[in-house]
């Protein structure tokens, strides 16, 4: 079984109020890219990985018309993939939503979020986590702007799973005025997606003491070097949830004593210093008992895969989708 996940950047954009596709020459949320170009190489992309569940970070917005669930599903439908079925979980207010699109003939999906609004330890994710981050005997509230989605998974061989989708909340500081001001946001910023992974790894490791198999994909905003305050606090999110008891060997790489060359999923213009900068930001964790299934990760990145480079198709519609690459877990299941 294949699993995916896949940040589409501005992926919104390019569906109508009624989620139907504009396939139009009209520009895209991407530099120097129409509608209908990256439309027609996120369907390459999405044909290629030939997933049997994708997370798609980034889906298209749910709103007072719009649909997610239904957006997607057309767009399988106008491109024939086999992955007819999406699912999501709580919708949010940023017109980017998470949402499962998977083959209803290899696995069953639904969402089943777990605990209360209210709880102490480890609430919902669409409500609010209590935690002192800076150690001053103050309570802290922290939310999500994109609560995860969790999902039961069974798959047609009978095998069942806790798959959560998360995408969090960037670093960047929007609105600095000084240099101050953007110092205090970027600490502010990273206290608290640091605060939303710990919330995550306390759902993560209640999964694992319950003997339940986890997965736990998507853009987790987080890896080495992407900022001069990742080390104010003594270990980053990614590190906390692997903590917890999960594993993705291109986070291990990354984050061990020695990393050397460290893997990327993702690819970002620098334009006034003439050059790109990658960064690994999208992961696929697993628990510790589902690493006996023979699992098999790549990163389907256009320069470093010898067989997305070998693809000239595949390569351009890989630059011209999306600024984020897709990783593939393959695993039996």
């Amino acid at each position: 079984m294949r699993l995916a996940t896949y940040n589409i950047e501005w992926f919104a954009n390019l569906f109508d109020t009624d989620d139907n596709l504009l396939a139009d020459d009209s520009w895209s949320g991407r530099h120097d890219v129409t509608r209908a170009q990256q439309i027609e190489a996120i369907a390459k992309v999405l044909t290629a990985l030939d997933a049997d569940a994708l997370l798609i970070v980034e889906a298209p917005n749910t709103g007072k018309r719009q649909n997610t669930v239904r957006a997607l599903q057309r767009f399988a439908e106008a491109f024939d993939l086999r992955t007819t079925h999406a699912v999501m979980g709580f919708a949010n207010n940023t017109h980017q939503e998470l949402a499962l699109l998977f083959d209803p003939g290899t696995l069953k999906a639904r969402h089943e979020p777990v605990g209360h609004p209210d709880d102490d330890d480890a609430p919902r994710f669409d409500g609010v986590f209590r935690i002192d981050l800076d150690v001053d005997a103050t309570e802290d509230r922290v939310q999500f702007s994109k609560p995860p989605m969790e999902l039961t998974v069974e798959t047609a061989k009978g095998t069942a799973f806790r798959l959560i989708g998360a995408h969090l909340k960037s670093k960047a500081p929007h609105g600095a005025k000084s240099r101050d001001e953007l110092i205090r946001l970027s600490i502010a910023n990273r206290r608290k997606q640091l605060a939303q992974a710990i919330w995550l790894s306390r759902r993560v490791e209640a999964l694992v003491e319950a003997k339940e198999p986890v997965i736990l994909l998507g853009d987790l905003n987080d890896g080495p070097g992407l900022d001069e305050f990742e080390h104010l606090f003594g270990r980053s999110s990614v590190e906390i949830l692997l903590q917890a008891g999960l594993y993705d060997p291109h986070a291990a790489q990354a984050h061990g004593p020695r990393p050397g060359s460290v893997p990327a999923t993702a690819r970002f213009a620098r334009p006034d210093e003439g050059r790109y900068l990658e960064a690994l930001l999208d992961y696929i964790m697993i628990s510790t008992d589902l690493r006996d299934r023979h699992p098999n990760w790549r990163i389907w990145h256009p320069f470093r895969d010898t067989d997305c480079w070998g693809n000239p198709e595949l390569r351009e519609a890989l630059l011209t989708a999306s600024d984020h690459f897709p990783v593939t877990l393959d695993i039996d299941l």
